[in-house]
């Protein structure tokens, strides 16, 4: 019996005093922080974790620098001050990084004015970051040749931060705290329907693999399903003061179009934030906000014109991007947070991302409207307060829940990798050593894979080639990161779909290899699963002619697939 069947099991054996609907970010970190404060906790989603709005972000960890222009201070200190936490708990993968934003002739304020809000907003962040800094426009050239600056009327570049891995891994690392704590947590699985009765919710739950309907009690539920949460609460028929507006937003993923390590900013022609985000050796380009209904959107020829021509305006490339550029894309949807008999009609271009928690006590029912992931500690800390006003025992309501091992447990991983000269296998392709990329992804779980490899050398070998998977990796995401789908591994607990199209993907001849690690006897149906929903052959005809034809992929080669150039990548 795996992970995810042994907690479905778990679930029905029990009355919970928590069920937590909803693995994304606000999911997550619900469940991580009651669970590790001794609450008897469950989370389920009917997707796999991260699978909506917490897989479609930017990567970034910031303050909200554009609420400074509406006059929201109270909540940019609040931001910035959640900002400034997650870096302290998480230096491996909350990391500072430079935003150079650049202002275009009829802006609608002089670039002094930008400027001076910079510092003030970097005053309200307690001086946290490298202070900010009003470059001329030459110095912009120098620094930033890609930036076109024949229309630009100033500069300036301050610090916020972002992930290291993706939106989706981070989110997934709390899940997975939760389990450790005792959550029994299972992805796949519905809520289809939850009655109070007696003081209790029964809660009828169906396993989307299978089909297989089951019961489970919990004493409180919090509804965290980020843009369905409206749609839930109507469901078990729950009234709530909050409801949501969807905004839409889109980014692209292109070949690098600068090596240097900072995040550029720039106003479309709407006067919106858009940025140029580093990804490895690739680039993050987005986003959009377009008001939606639809909780599940897709990308669209608009949007991606709309992206386009933005920064085709705004960078002096040799040649303009085009749509054959695109790697891959990534869609989701903005929860918005507004009173549920007001806030429908209001402009949603004004709205900011701040979360608010209804909270129903006599029926035991909490919803989390809005947020985002800078956010998401004091979010986590919050429904604890409420699930214990319910009457609920939270044993050890002190105890610090988040957070990357104390310092004596890195020191040990980084002693022992040391020993064996863990970093002498990385591949010369690499970003960065073997052992900070281990640490950074599984903290200290690292550590019983040092020993896979001193048993086994093989075990650091890069398994997926042009990736920076090794094959211990592979084994540890089998047992404990609750893989169902290939899609799973590929695009949320790595960025691997992200950044490289389908086709180079499935040329790697150790995909199988890492299927078979992580399906056993069903690799070949899932590997066939995952190319047959995006229209890719797998016949063993196609693929020996693909043998054949093209020269297989590896980590220092650069193949043209559909005419797009896809190098050796630094995931």
């Amino acid at each position: 019996m795996g992970l995810r069947e042994s907690n479905i099991e778990r679930m029905q054996q029990d009355v919970y005093d928590v069920l937590v609907i909803g693995g994304g970010i606000n999911g997550s970190v619900s469940a991580a922080a009651l669970a590790g404060k001794g609450v008897k906790t469950a989370l389920v989603d009917a997707g796999d974790w991260a699978g909506m709005t917490s897989e479609h972000t930017s990567n970034l960890a910031w303050g909200g620098i554009k609420y400074m222009e509406s006059y929201d201070f109270k909540l940019v200190r609040e931001l910035c001050k959640s900002r400034n936490h997650l870096m302290r708990n998480y230096p491996s993968t909350v990391q500072e990084i430079r935003f150079l934003t650049t202002l275009m002739k009829g802006f609608r304020h002089h670039p002094l004015y930008l400027w001076a809000g910079g510092w003030l907003y970097w005053f309200m962040g307690n001086c946290f970051t490298r202070i900010p800094r009003l470059p001329s426009i030459k110095t912009v050239n120098q620094e930033e040749p890609i930036i076109d600056t024949s229309n630009a009327i100033g500069c300036f570049e301050y610090s916020d931060a972002y992930l290291h891995d993706n939106d989706s891994r981070f989110v997934f690392n709390f899940v997975r705290l939760a389990m450790n704590s005792g959550c029994a947590a299972a992805n796949y699985v519905e809520s289809v329907s939850a009655k109070r009765t007696n003081g209790r919710w029964q809660v009828g739950l169906k396993d989307s693999l299978t089909g297989e309907k089951f019961q489970m009690e919990a004493k409180a539920i919090v509804n965290a399903c980020g843009p369905l949460a409206d749609d839930y609460n109507q469901k078990i028929g729950v009234k709530t003061d909050h409801s949501h507006v969807l905004s839409k937003g889109i980014h692209i993923i292109v070949n690098q179009l600068t090596s240097n390590k900072r995040v550029l900013a720039f106003f479309d022609d709407e006067g919106r934030l858009f940025f140029v985000i580093p990804m490895g050796n690739r680039t993050c380009i987005g986003t959009t906000d377009t008001r939606t209904e639809d909780p599940r959107p897709e990308v669209n020829d608009a949007d991606i014109e709309f992206l386009l021509k933005n920064i085709n305006e705004r960078l002096a490339l040799d040649q303009p991007l085009e749509k054959s550029d695109i790697i891959s894309t990534r869609c989701g949807v903005r929860p918005l947070a507004v009173q549920a008999d007001s806030g429908q009609s209001r402009d949603f271009l004004q709205l900011s991302r701040k979360h608010h928690i209804d909270f129903d006590a006599e029926q035991g029912h909490l919803s989390i409207f809005g947020g985002k992931l800078t956010d998401c500690l004091n979010v986590g800390n919050e429904i604890t307060e409420k699930v214990e006003s319910l009457g609920i025992q939270v044993p050890y309501r002190d105890y610090r829940w988040y957070g990357e091992p104390d310092d004596s447990v890195r020191e040990e991983f980084f002693h022992q990798a040391r020993l064996m000269d863990l970093d002498s296998y990385t591949p010369k392709t690499s970003s960065e050593p073997l052992s900070t990329r281990l640490w950074r992804r599984y903290a200290a779980n690292a550590i019983g894979m040092l020993e896979q490899i001193r048993e086994d050398p093989k075990q650091a070998e890069i398994l997926i080639e042009g990736t920076e998977y090794v094959r211990c990796e592979i084994h540890e995401t089998a047992r404990r990161e609750m893989i169902t789908k290939l899609e799973d591994f590929l695009r949320r607990r790595s960025k691997i779909s992200m950044v490289s199209n389908t086709e180079t993907i499935r040329q790697s001849s150790g995909l199988m290899e890492a299927c078979e690690i992580l399906f056993g006897d069903q690799a070949k149906a899932k590997y066939d699963e995952y190319f047959a929903e995006r229209n890719v052959s797998t016949s063993d005809d196609q693929d020996q002619h693909q043998a054949e034809e093209a020269k297989p992929l590896n980590g220092a080669d650069a193949i043209a697939v559909e005419g797009v150039v896809s190098e050796p990548l630094n995931w």
